[in-house]
């Protein structure tokens, strides 16, 4: 092989290596940019939500509670702060940080479409519910304010996420859940959850292991400094009353039947006996909630136990001359009055 062929080819690769490297738009330093670029978008929102929830309590934002949010190291965060201040997202005065009008707007755009998402999420997919706030978390950023717009739409404008946080409007103003934490009321009240705080994380999975969600009936039976004693879905439950307080509900009117009581579930029939569908509980829901009502399971359907697997479970059910089958999970979800013909 002469040289010079030698030189053409190793040429060539130059010219390719240089041109995965650097090409624009779609070469590997374009990419890294974008990336960094993404990146210090994503933490600039993150120190905006954080900011803006603060404020809303009443509390003090500082540098180090940004870095500690964002993970980064302080003299990052104050970087990023500059940087931040100079686009006129916040205004700093000593240790202070506010949020100017730009920068309320653009931390309600992200708080938007998080809870925007996790309603997605929660309405239309299988995604369990521990993994809605990781995922909203990623897909926050990348939503622009049309795509929220169009989110809302298809979801017929929800007021509120899942959890029962309220979602913002486009103008900023939202309907909130007026509820107070558990431990605030008092022994043999009856109250409807109507918020479950996401974070912290082990505390809300705590609460999602309790088969708690908002829109839940439940009669507490002792409220103390050691623990919060209550019963909901016909079975008792008992937290630590700071896992009770990230639990907000709002009284029940005396009048008002307990909605959510489902100590009559469809599992708890015999074969051959008969019930009919009062409700499917409120933790049922997106695709899930509409396969049980596609297949006839609606409030006054009859519903006859017909078989029981070999093991007790699955049990087949009788709906509309037609047989089900349903796991004892999905049975324990749907509430029945019993017929006595």
């Amino acid at each position: 092989m002469s040289n010079p062929l030698i030189a053409l080819i190793v040429g060539l690769i130059i010219l390719a290596a240089a041109a995965l490297i650097f090409w624009p738009d779609r070469g590997i330093v374009s990419r890294l940019k974008r990336l960094r670029q993404m990146n210090q978008r994503a933490l600039k929102e993150d120190a905006l939500k954080h900011i803006y929830k603060l404020e809303a309590r009443d509390a003090a934002p500082t540098l180090e509670s940004v870095a500690g949010l964002l993970q980064i190291k302080p003299d990052e965060a104050a970087e990023l702060l500059t940087e931040m201040e100079q686009l006129e997202l916040i205004s700093v005065d000593g240790d202070q940080l506010r949020l100017t009008a730009a920068g309320a707007q653009a931390a309600l755009h992200v708080i938007r479409a998080h809870r925007m998402w996790e309603r997605y999420l929660a309405d239309t997919t299988g995604f369990r519910e521990s993994d809605w706030h990781d995922q909203a978390e990623i897909h926050e950023h990348a939503l622009t304010p049309e795509a929220v717009d169009e989110l809302s739409a298809q979801l017929g404008h929800p007021t509120h996420d899942p959890h029962g946080d309220p979602i913002p409007t486009s103008a900023g103003s939202f309907q909130p859940h007026g509820g107070q934490p558990l431990p605030a009321f008092a022994s043999n009240e009856t109250v409807r959850i109507v918020h479950i705080e996401d974070e912290p994380e082990t505390v809300y999975t705590q609460l999602v292991a309790e088969g708690l969600y908002p829109g839940m009936s439940v009669r507490l039976v002792e409220i103390s400094p050691r623990r919060v004693r209550f019963l909901a879905n016909g079975e008792e439950h008992l937290l630590a009353p700071l896992f009770a307080a990230n639990i907000s509900a709002v009284p029940m009117v005396p009048s008002k039947p307990i909605e959510e009581d489902l100590s009559h579930s469809l599992n708890g029939l015999k074969t051959g006996e008969v019930g009919e569908v009062v409700h499917i509980s409120g933790k049922v829901r997106g695709p899930e909630r509409r396969r049980l009502m596609d297949m006839g399971i609606l409030p006054g359907t009859k519903i006859e136990v017909a078989l029981n697997g070999p093991a007790g479970d699955p049990k087949a059910y009788l709906v509309r001359g037609t047989l089900i089958a349903l796991r004892k999970e999905q049975a324990e979800l749907i509430a029945v009055r019993q017929n006595k013909e």
